[in-house]
């Protein structure tokens, strides 16, 4: 397989899959539902959408996605969360507590901003290209991060606070980039990938 031709998949249980693999589509990457954790074999990286984190974890028990998750980040595939996904791959979560994959060092606080009345779209700053840059951020119900680990590096941040994080092959966003017009965090997780193909 050479770095150029990668496939991603999208965790199809709940959430703006849907969206996520336009986004993908944009970039030119080719992108696949998952349902099923077996399919994660067919697919170099993956993406968790937003959606709702307790039941998301218990869609992914139900399938025993799991273990299939941790061995596809133990083979060095990256994996970006969004949202919801954010929290099912944090370290800790809080308000309230719950379980999670512990695949990135962050703490996690749920539903930080409040409920989905208090859903807004704001300018936010990232240094993904290397120079500091504005980028339009959409949060819906959307989580803080409240600790970064020691290898845990801040890529982008809103109000001050960081939004965005990347720890190894997992990338995480309190956001929603794949309601966003701007293809630059979609096409950031594809070089990610393509790296990781090579």
């Amino acid at each position: 397989m050479t770095g150029e031709t990668v496939k991603i998949g999208v965790l199809a249980l709940q959430g703006d899959f849907a969206l996520h693999r336009k986004a993908l589509g944009r970039v030119g990457v080719e992108s696949a539902e998952v349902r099923k954790p077996e399919e994660l074999a067919a697919v170099d990286g993956l993406i968790i959408p937003g959606g709702e984190s307790t039941t998301l974890l218990k869609l992914m028990d139900g399938g025993r996605f799991v273990p299939g998750l941790e061995k596809f980040h133990a083979n060095g595939r990256p994996i970006f969360g969004t949202c919801a996904g954010l929290i099912v791959l944090a370290r800790e979560v809080l308000n309230p507590k719950q379980r999670s994959l512990g695949l990135i060092d962050v703490t996690v606080e749920r539903n930080a901003y409040g409920r989905q009345k208090e859903s807004f779209e704001a300018e936010g700053e990232t240094t993904l290209e290397g120079q500091p840059r504005s980028l339009t951020m959409v949060f819906i119900r959307a989580p803080r991060i409240r600790r970064l680990g020691p290898r845990v590096v801040p890529l982008a941040s809103h109000g001050g606070e960081c939004v965005m994080a990347r720890e190894g092959t997992v990338l995480v966003a309190t956001f929603h980039p794949e309601l966003a017009a701007d293809p630059t965090i979609h096409h950031h997780f594809a070089e990610m990938v393509r790296y990781a193909a090579q």
